[in-house]
């Protein structure tokens, strides 16, 4: 006996099918097998909705958000994943400590805010200062 093919085993030479998608042998070793193989070659690979469709998409899922900028707006659900916008509070957690750490007061131009420290030292004076002789004003 050689290890070559004998004349009575079936030839499993690989065959393109019909629409060249599925690569089968033929002829196949049990009908079952080959009636199989045909219906699914017939139809296309399932869309899952999960991980491997996620590149394919191309709609925007979120927006810019009114009050904290970021492009977090759900267009959908209409809330923001990073400031909770339309809730009246503003969405922050002690897990995320560095993230409350850029957003806090500071951080950003605080106009109003810098010059309350110097007011407060002189007990939030007004009007004009003691001596001044007030606005110049030209007399015709």
């Amino acid at each position: 006996m050689s290890n070559s093919l004998s004349h009575d085993e079936p030839a499993t030479t690989p065959t393109l099918d019909t629409n060249n998608s599925v690569t089968r042998y033929a002829p196949s070793l049990h009908p079952v097998e080959d009636r199989l193989l045909t219906v699914l070659a017939q139809f296309p690979a399932k869309m899952t909705k999960g991980t491997s469709s996620f590149g394919k998409r191309h709609n925007k899922t979120h927006t810019l958000c009114r009050r904290c900028g970021q492009r977090s707006l759900h267009i959908q659900k209409h809330t923001c994943a990073s400031c909770g916008y339309p809730a009246a509070k503003t969405r922050k957690f002690n897990w995320g400590e560095k993230a409350k750490r850029r957003k806090t007061t500071g951080t950003g131009r605080m106009r109003y805010l810098k010059t309350v420290n110097r007011k407060f030292s002189n007990g939030f004076q007004t009007g004009a200062p003691k001596g001044s002789k007030g606005p110049t004003v030209k007399s015709s």
